[in-house]
């Protein structure tokens, strides 16, 4: 029997380097097989999304915005949808003022007004080295993809209910962008949902123990 393949996408200007190296080796491990596409809009994400449905279900996911537009997808091709992996929903519904969308909107502006130094000045460690490299990859698109990964929609928690698919949910405990309370929401409305969680000091590895708890919701 072939082997399982999972189609992840990447957070908002985040890029698919970032998924593989989170999740390559965590899906190895249960005998799937990871495909991460390189998107840049999210008309990309749900496009690749389409492209990669060949007739029969998939397991799809991804990280914060890739998580949304992954169980967006999955509630409007319910057919299509075998399974979720999502880490770090950061909200439900509208955007409105959520940290993570408001985060997006002050780095669009500080990127806009004094350049992408000043806006990575305030980041270390493996985050600096992450945004450093896969904002630079997204060029002239980087402003208007955080204007619009800021404006999107989540899932709503009826479109949420209606996912009837084994899915695993990672949240962080103390990730003031992406509040464990939303985790939380959707693992209590997705019906077959398993939740793991995390915290800051264990990123960005962490994030692929969604693979385990999808296992887990499945087994």
């Amino acid at each position: 029997m072939p082997a399982e393949t999972v189609v992840l996408l990447p957070g908002t200007a985040s890029d698919e380097n970032f998924v593989r190296f989170v999740f390559a080796e965590p899906l190895s491990q249960v005998g799937a097989v990871l495909t991460a596409p390189r998107v840049r809009t999210v008309a990309d994400r749900v496009e690749a999304l389409d492209n990669a449905w060949t007739g029969h279900p998939i397991v799809v996911g991804g990280v914060s915005l890739g998580a949304h537009v992954a169980a967006r997808w999955a509630a409007g091709n319910p057919d299509k949808c075998a399974g979720l992996v999502l880490a770090l929903p950061a909200w439900t519904g509208p955007a409105g003022d959520a940290p993570a969308a408001l985060a997006a909107r002050v780095s669009a502006r500080v990127v806009a007004d004094q350049g992408l130094e000043t806006a990575l000045a305030g980041t270390t460690g493996w985050l600096r080295d992450e945004l450093s490299r896969a904002w630079r990859g997204y060029g002239d698109q980087l402003v208007p993809h955080l204007e619009e990964a800021s404006a999107s929609e989540a899932p709503t928690l009826d479109e949420l209910r209606s996912l009837r698919v084994p899915t695993g949910i990672v949240g962080c405990t103390d990730d003031p962008v992406h509040p464990i309370e939303v985790a939380r929401e959707w693992a209590d409305a997705l019906p077959r949902a398993v939740l793991t969680t995390t915290t800051l000091d264990a990123y960005p590895h962490a994030l692929g123990r969604a693979v385990q708890a999808w296992r887990r919701a499945r087994d």
